[in-house]
């Protein structure tokens, strides 16, 4: 049986994304959610954004404002206390000491009960846009910061240097395309996830034809279809990690 239970049990939450919008499209529901429970959610964005385009004549700085203000206001929708971005450039992540040090020094500086983060293996039942080497690439990276390293008072003793001591995380979510064992009813909050995503305005830009509606349509239908699989109207699936 799906575990159904509901989110009122953590009191800090960091999602790791690749991308700013990632944590929207992946997590929103679920992010409003954990939020609107009194958890402290966080964002870490890891890298600039500045891929995330079509127009080869934007400078990379430019693209990269945009969308860091883009992840701002997403994340004030969902009741996100605040998003760190570390900056690396998009594209070219890789889960080697580097980044999982960078993030490995903010699950010890926000001390989550509770990561949400990319899968680290590529799916291939889904769109392929689900398995961006990026999202890959955060994903082993953040599984490697919460075991062994961000607890781990010998990795990076440079953090110690920093005030930041050792953190044990208790769980974490990854996204639940095959075999999914944790739903989140979302059938009060799929309009919210939708607001959130349409303040990424910069991914729309040119792409959607006009009268389409933009995104909500084909999201209502994915979640409506993940709810269906749990008794909800909409929902959002994970594979949870306790980390023992």
């Amino acid at each position: 049986m799906a575990d159904q239970q509901e989110n009122g049990t953590y009191e800090r939450v960091l999602v790791v994304a690749a991308h700013p919008d990632d944590p929207e499209f992946g997590f929103g529901a679920s992010i409003a959610k954990l939020a609107g429970d009194g958890a402290d959610v966080f964002y870490v964005i890891c890298s600039d954004g500045c891929q995330g385009g079509e127009d080869p004549s934007v400078p990379d700085a430019e693209l990269s404002a945009t969308r860091y203000a883009e992840q701002r206001a997403a994340a004030e929708v969902l009741g996100v206390k605040d998003v760190i971005f570390l900056g690396f450039r998009d594209g070219y992540l890789a889960p080697n000491t580097e980044l999982r040090k960078a993030i490995s020094r903010e699950i010890r500086r926000y001390k989550p009960d509770l990561v949400l983060t990319h899968l680290p293996v590529r799916s291939l039942g889904i769109g392929i846009g689900a398995s961006h080497p990026d999202h890959l690439a955060v994903g082993e990276a953040t599984m490697s910061a919460v075991y062994p390293d961000a607890r781990n008072p010998r990795a990076y003793p440079e953090l110690l240097d920093e005030g930041l001591e050792a953190h044990k995380v208790k769980e974490v979510w990854l996204p639940g395309f095959d075999n999914p064992d944790h739903f989140v009813d979302a059938t009060g909050l799929v309009d919210k996830k939708i607001e959130a995503i349409l303040c990424h305005r910069s991914q729309f830009e040119g792409r959607v034809p006009r009268g389409d509606g933009g995104p909500g349509q084909w999201i209502k239908d994915r979640m409506r279809q993940t709810g269906e699989k749990a008794g909800f109207e909409y929902a959002e699936a994970f594979k949870k990690i306790q980390t023992g």
